[in-house]
């Protein structure tokens, strides 16, 4: 089943068993897929929408710290519910131990000696992990494997 197949079988479960939290975060999802396709006049495959929800993780992940420093903790929870729905439709995230073996294996394969090869790393690194881990925590790997 392809990925918009079973995000369309989720809006209809979601819709039936009166959950809000998942029928916004579905519809949100569905809505970006079809304005991309709507822009660039193509069909998305499944890379393509996981793009876009990954995409939607790193979105809601930085909008959380926005939402603590003005003391909403409601919109924090939901934000964080919204992120646990968004990564059950992405690949099995890498464990940061994972994702220390991949960094290690890229620097070694561009040669990197010190921070101004990150460019080259993060190049290297993010096509291997596409979906599977937060650019974030990539770079902050990175960086303390070149101290």
């Amino acid at each position: 089943m392809s990925l918009k197949d079973k995000l369309m079988d989720d809006l209809k479960a979601s819709m039936k068993d009166r959950d809000k939290v998942r029928k916004n975060v579905v519809t949100m999802i569905r809505a970006a897929i079809k304005q991309k396709e709507v822009d660039e006049r193509i069909e998305l495959d499944d890379d393509g929408i996981i793009d876009i929800i990954s995409k939607q993780v790193k979105q809601k992940r930085d909008v959380i710290d926005d939402f603590k420093k003005g003391d909403r903790q409601d919109l924090v929870e939901l934000t964080e519910k919204e992120i646990q729905i968004l990564l059950e439709y992405l690949p099995l995230q890498l464990t940061e131990e994972e994702l220390k073996v991949i960094v290690k294996a890229a620097i070694e394969e561009v040669g990197a000696s010190s921070v101004k090869d990150m460019g080259k790393i993060m190049s290297n690194v993010l096509p291997k992990v596409k979906g599977r881990a937060d650019g974030s925590l990539v770079n902050k790997i990175i960086r303390e494997n070149l101290k």
